[in-house]
Protein backbone atom coordinates (compact mmCIF):
# COMPACT_ATOMS: atom_id res chain seq x y z
CA UNK A 1 0.00 0.00 0.00
CA UNK A 2 1.74 3.12 -0.83
CA UNK A 3 0.07 5.78 1.03
CA UNK A 4 0.69 5.50 4.67
CA UNK A 5 -2.25 4.36 6.52
CA UNK A 6 -1.15 4.74 9.98
CA UNK A 7 -2.49 8.08 10.62
CA UNK A 8 -5.51 6.64 10.24
CA UNK A 9 -5.34 2.98 11.74
CA UNK A 10 -6.81 1.57 14.57
CA UNK A 11 -5.07 -1.88 15.46
CA UNK A 12 -6.97 -4.50 17.31
CA UNK A 13 -4.69 -7.30 19.24
CA UNK A 14 -5.50 -10.83 18.99
CA UNK A 15 -4.49 -14.16 17.46
CA UNK A 16 -1.98 -13.51 14.28
CA UNK A 17 -3.65 -15.05 11.22
CA UNK A 18 -1.00 -12.84 9.19
CA UNK A 19 -1.30 -9.17 8.30
CA UNK A 20 -5.25 -8.94 7.98
CA UNK A 21 -6.01 -4.77 7.26
CA UNK A 22 -10.02 -3.87 6.78
CA UNK A 23 -11.27 -0.62 5.05
CA UNK A 24 -14.55 0.69 6.42
CA UNK A 25 -16.72 3.15 6.95
CA UNK A 26 -17.63 4.20 10.51
CA UNK A 27 -21.64 4.70 9.30
CA UNK A 28 -21.60 0.88 7.94
CA UNK A 29 -23.70 -1.76 9.06
CA UNK A 30 -21.87 -4.38 7.22
CA UNK A 31 -18.65 -2.66 8.41
CA UNK A 32 -19.41 -3.30 11.75
CA UNK A 33 -20.88 -6.67 11.69
CA UNK A 34 -17.60 -7.37 9.82
CA UNK A 35 -15.57 -6.10 12.76
CA UNK A 36 -17.31 -8.07 15.10
CA UNK A 37 -16.74 -11.01 13.51
CA UNK A 38 -13.04 -10.82 13.68
CA UNK A 39 -13.47 -9.69 17.24
CA UNK A 40 -15.38 -12.91 17.74
CA UNK A 41 -12.60 -14.92 16.13
CA UNK A 42 -10.24 -13.12 17.76
CA UNK A 43 -7.94 -12.48 15.13
CA UNK A 44 -5.58 -9.55 15.33
CA UNK A 45 -6.30 -6.93 12.34
CA UNK A 46 -6.08 -3.72 11.84
CA UNK A 47 -9.10 -1.33 10.15
CA UNK A 48 -8.97 2.23 8.56
CA UNK A 49 -12.72 4.09 8.88
CA UNK A 50 -12.22 6.06 5.91
CA UNK A 51 -15.36 8.66 6.70
CA UNK A 52 -13.15 9.72 9.38
CA UNK A 53 -10.35 10.57 7.49
CA UNK A 54 -9.31 14.60 7.22
CA UNK A 55 -10.82 15.10 3.68
CA UNK A 56 -7.50 15.86 2.43
CA UNK A 57 -6.80 12.32 3.30
CA UNK A 58 -9.42 10.67 1.69
CA UNK A 59 -8.81 10.51 -2.10
CA UNK A 60 -5.60 9.14 -1.21
CA UNK A 61 -7.31 6.35 1.20
CA UNK A 62 -9.86 5.85 -1.56
CA UNK A 63 -6.77 5.50 -4.18
CA UNK A 64 -5.55 2.79 -1.82
CA UNK A 65 -8.60 1.00 -1.40
CA UNK A 66 -9.16 1.18 -5.55
CA UNK A 67 -5.84 -1.15 -6.06
CA UNK A 68 -7.37 -3.75 -3.94
CA UNK A 69 -11.28 -3.36 -4.92
CA UNK A 70 -12.03 -1.36 -7.99
CA UNK A 71 -15.69 -0.85 -7.18
CA UNK A 72 -15.21 0.38 -3.47
CA UNK A 73 -17.29 -1.76 -1.74
CA UNK A 74 -17.21 -1.49 2.36
CA UNK A 75 -15.92 -3.24 3.64
CA UNK A 76 -12.71 -4.60 2.33
CA UNK A 77 -10.70 -6.98 4.09
CA UNK A 78 -7.12 -7.23 3.01
CA UNK A 79 -5.32 -10.86 4.20
CA UNK A 80 -1.24 -10.63 3.39
CA UNK A 81 -1.46 -8.47 0.42
CA UNK A 82 -2.63 -11.01 -1.33
CA UNK A 83 -6.10 -11.79 -0.58
CA UNK A 84 -9.22 -9.25 -1.00
CA UNK A 85 -12.79 -10.02 0.12
CA UNK A 86 -15.30 -7.09 -0.19
CA UNK A 87 -18.50 -7.01 1.92
CA UNK A 88 -19.47 -8.70 4.52
CA UNK A 89 -19.29 -12.33 3.51
CA UNK A 90 -18.67 -14.36 6.85
CA UNK A 91 -17.93 -17.56 4.89
CA UNK A 92 -15.44 -16.39 2.59
CA UNK A 93 -13.43 -14.80 6.03
CA UNK A 94 -13.83 -17.47 8.21
CA UNK A 95 -12.51 -19.78 5.17
CA UNK A 96 -9.37 -17.27 4.22
CA UNK A 97 -8.47 -17.30 8.24
CA UNK A 98 -8.71 -20.83 8.47
CA UNK A 99 -6.01 -21.06 5.30
CA UNK A 100 -3.70 -18.78 6.76
CA UNK A 101 -3.78 -20.05 10.42
CA UNK A 102 -2.44 -23.02 8.88
CA UNK A 103 0.20 -21.03 6.94
CA UNK A 104 1.17 -19.33 10.11
CA UNK A 105 1.22 -22.86 12.11
CA UNK A 106 3.66 -23.61 9.58
CA UNK A 107 6.14 -21.20 9.70
CA UNK A 108 5.90 -21.41 13.78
Amino acid sequence: MNYSLDKYTTHVKGENRGNIVMFTLNSCPWCRKTKQLLNTIGVEYSYVDIDCAAREDRQRLMETLEKWNPACIFPTVVINKDQCISGHNQFRIREALEKHQSTVDKEN
